[in-house]
């Protein structure tokens, strides 16, 4: 067994899912290699825990969507309740030969889709312990412009680093955003302001995604004043998306643009009423993420980062907003994409994407 499956499989059931005699994890692998869920399976059992596999591929998975949903989609959703209902955690590695597999899927049939499988992934996210993966492929590796060698190799140095470390340095900043009211943030296009006060702020060092590197909490939900310009693409179900603005207030997007694909952009944002609204807002701190990959996975935790999320809010974290959408948008602060500064109470905490006040240095680049 390659020694970097097995090493990653202990990270998955040992750091992030911490896994206990006894517990039953669902195995969710969307065409992964056979020997990466042969070493989940071997760390699993080691840890006295029972695995249960599910095998997906992106294409059957698109002709079913295509296909139509009713009956059929909503036996499916209540299957997805059922076995998660029986699950102590959940472990996720999706890997894809095509990002843009659902690119002729209509939004509309999407939004269905998620609506319909919602309460499945509320149980998951907010009653099991889970984590989420991407699988490194040559897809990838085309979309981050690398070849898939020196793909891999970032990939698992990235998910295999000491998270430990990274969750020890993280401490200073979560108690500084915890006692936060308001939230500066000045770059290229960007000019925002928003309220953090009462809102819980976590780390995330590990536990939920591999890769991970954010400390995350919401705004206010009407607090939300000003524009914002994300630099990094994104893809959201199949469609790609660059340049994309988004103007605030009140807390709700009154404009949004996007060079490449402003129709589809303003159709996601008026998937429901919180799709217009901010969930999320974050920070990220992976010191070995420098370069944007078009994998929200990856791009959310670029060191020198914000993302600031439209959509549904995490109960963790929890301004009240509801929505069938989640989607990370990102702007990288580093000198190399711009710059900006981050100011908190009037104070300024990160400048070209790296920490000034001392307490926070540790999460620099150069101290890993």
């Amino acid at each position: 067994m390659d020694e970097k499956f097995r090493k990653l499989a202990k990270v998955l059931s040992g750091h992030s899912t911490r896994l206990k005699r006894g517990e039953h994890v669902l195995v969710d692998l969307w065409e992964t290699p056979l020997e990466m869920a042969e070493a989940l399976a071997v760390e699993i059992r080691a840890r006295g825990a029972h695995p249960h596999f599910r095998l997906n591929d992106s294409r059957l998975s698109r002709l079913l969507a295509l296909s139509g949903g009713g009956e059929r989609l909503s036996v499916d959703a209540e299957i997805a309740m059922e076995t998660i209902r029986r699950m102590d955690a959940y472990i996720a590695v999706r890997g894809s030969g095509n990002s843009f597999e659902n690119s002729d899927v209509p939004a509309s049939r999407m939004a269905e889709i998620a609506k319909a499988m919602k309460p499945s992934v509320d149980w998951r996210v907010n009653k099991t312990k889970w984590v989420v993966l991407r699988w490194p492929t040559p897809a990838m590796a085309q979309l981050a412009r690398m070849s898939t060698s020196r793909f891999e190799e970032i990939f698992f140095r990235v998910c295999c680093m000491d998270y430990s470390k990274m969750a020890s340095a993280m401490k200073p900043l979560v108690s500084l955003m915890n006692r936060t009211d308001s939230v500066e943030i000045r770059g290229n296009g960007t000019d925002l302001r928003f309220s953090i006060k009462g809102m819980r702020a976590i780390p995330c060092a590990g536990q939920y995604n591999i890769p991970d590197g954010e400390v995350f909490t919401a705004p206010v939900l009407d607090s939300v004043e000003g524009v914002v310009r994300y630099n990094v693409p994104t893809i959201y179900n199949g469609s790609a998306f660059d340049s994309v603005e988004l103007e605030f207030s009140r807390g709700r997007i009154v404009r949004a643009s996007s060079p490449s694909n402003s129709s589809e952009l303003k159709k996601i944002l008026s998937s429901d009423d919180g799709a217009s609204r901010i969930g999320e807002f974050a920070l990220g701190v992976n010191p070995f993420i420098s370069e944007p990959m078009r994998d929200i996975l990856f791009d959310e935790k670029i060191s020198g980062s914000f993302h600031f999320t439209p959509g549904q809010a995490y109960c963790e974290a929890d301004n009240g907003n509801r929505s069938r959408i989640h989607w990370d948008m990102v702007c990288v602060q580093t000198k190399e994409r711009g710059g900006g500064e981050i100011y908190f109470d009037g104070k300024l905490v990160r400048k070209d994407g790296l920490f000034v006040p001392k307490n926070l240095r540790a999460l620099n680049p150069e101290n890993f």
